[in-house]
């Protein structure tokens, strides 16, 4: 098959979108497909890359870009190349020219569900009594993207709920997104690399590490983490909090540590190249998060990739993913995040059946698995598009 996968956001971003279009291209290439993807332009991109066709793009809200609605060049490439399906990723500028494309083919068109908008509203600008009105303009553009397509797909449950909530009418299936799981897994890394690294951030060897990795913004709730610590980490010299990432709360999470009193523990390490991200996990004994504005979690799947118990704050996307007191646990409220750390640092039998059971539980989220799933959902689409096409001549 000949693949168009069309999105706002993808390598060398990091973010969940940029990932799941990543691995899903990768992994069809390896079962003998073209893979097209369709993209902004960005600063930092390979000029090497094959079979990425960029538009023209400017910065927009939380490090994303955004691009033309329409490129008549690139359409013209697209027609030579004669695609079979086209999937987009996104509700804006490269989502609508993909569904265009798709219209003007005349062939399917599937779109994943990625971003839950509702949670990310505060970035345009300080609108007070007016964010209302934009939850209800995102949940607008979502229903009517949404149902514009053939099939949608989401990666998890909460999503699929989600989007039934909104009166999405078109069928929807639910495929987790699928990662690299190799890359993270313990033994791709040296002991004396993992104990460099530890060094060159100051955590010392007895120190035992509270690790969060992803982008430090608002719909990351890392805030509440750090209020969390100031009680955790008061009387624990051998705990350090390890932030891996950056974005647009940093300075302030920075200045909250410090108003906290626990700068001296707490590490902003700063953002580091995806290809390198593996090595950073295992510096975590355990990972943690508040964030409730997942539609899967990605990190999560790579910590307990990693080996590493994940302690969550309780959230529908966790379903399937975290397993109270077998990879991790959930909580609910400061006490149970306490107690769940405490369970996991100060026994080391459990915290290393957690591991184990950490390793084993990711399993079905294998790139490769992802990517089986996907592929028969395509071959579906194709089939019945070209037979109502036969049955209509």
């Amino acid at each position: 098959m000949k693949i168009g996968l069309f999105t706002d956001t993808y390598y060398p971003q990091i973010n969940g979108v940029a990932t799941s279009v990543l691995m899903l291209k990768n992994n069809l290439e390896l079962r003998g497909h073209q893979v097209y993807v369709f993209t902004t332009t960005d600063p930092k991109a390979d000029s090497e890359e094959i079979n990425v066709y960029r538009v023209p793009s400017i910065p927009f809200i939380s490090a994303r870009r955004v691009g033309m609605f329409y490129n008549p060049r690139l359409s013209r490439i697209i027609k030579k190349i004669g695609l079979d399906v086209i999937h987009t990723h996104t509700e804006f500028s490269l989502g609508i020219f993909g569904r265009a494309m798709a219209r003007e083919l005349n062939i399917p068109f599937l779109h994943t569900y990625h971003t839950i908008y509702e949670d990310y509203t505060h970035y345009i600008g300080k609108l007070g009594i007016l964010d209302p009105i934009a939850k209800m303009a995102v949940r607008k553009i979502s229903i009517n993207f949404c149902n514009s397509a053939d099939k949608v797909v989401v990666p998890t449950n909460k999503v699929e709920e989600l989007l039934l909530s909104y009166n999405v009418k078109q069928d929807i299936s639910v495929i987790p997104t699928g990662i690299e799981l190799n890359k993270f897994y313990k033994s791709n890394f040296g002991f004396d690399d993992v104990q460099n690294l530890r060094e060159n951030l100051g955590i010392r060897e007895k120190d035992k590490v509270l690790l969060f990795i992803g982008r430090l913004a608002k719909e990351k709730n890392i805030e509440e983490i750090l209020i969390a610590m100031k009680y955790y980490l008061e009387d624990k010299e051998d705990v350090k909090f390890l932030l891996i990432g950056d974005g647009p709360e940093k300075d302030i999470l920075e200045e909250k540590a410090k108003e906290l009193g626990i700068n001296k523990k707490t590490i902003f390490a700063g953002e580091k190249p995806w290809n390198d991200i593996g090595i950073y996990y295992q510096l975590g004994d355990i990972f943690i998060s508040a964030s409730q504005s997942e539609t899967q979690g990605l990190t999560y799947i790579e910590a307990l990739a990693s080996g590493v118990p994940v302690v969550a704050k309780a959230d529908r996307c966790l379903d399937g993913v975290l397993k109270d007191n077998v990879n991790g646990y959930a909580f609910h409220n400061q006490d149970d995040f306490i107690k769940a750390l405490d369970s996991i640092l100060n026994t080391n039998s459990k915290k290393e059946s957690l591991s184990i059971e950490a390793v084993k539980s990711t399993e079905k989220f294998s790139a490769e698995n992802f990517a089986s799933k996907v592929e028969e959902l395509y071959k579906n689409m194709i089939y019945i598009e070209n037979k109502y096409q036969r049955i209509s001549v």
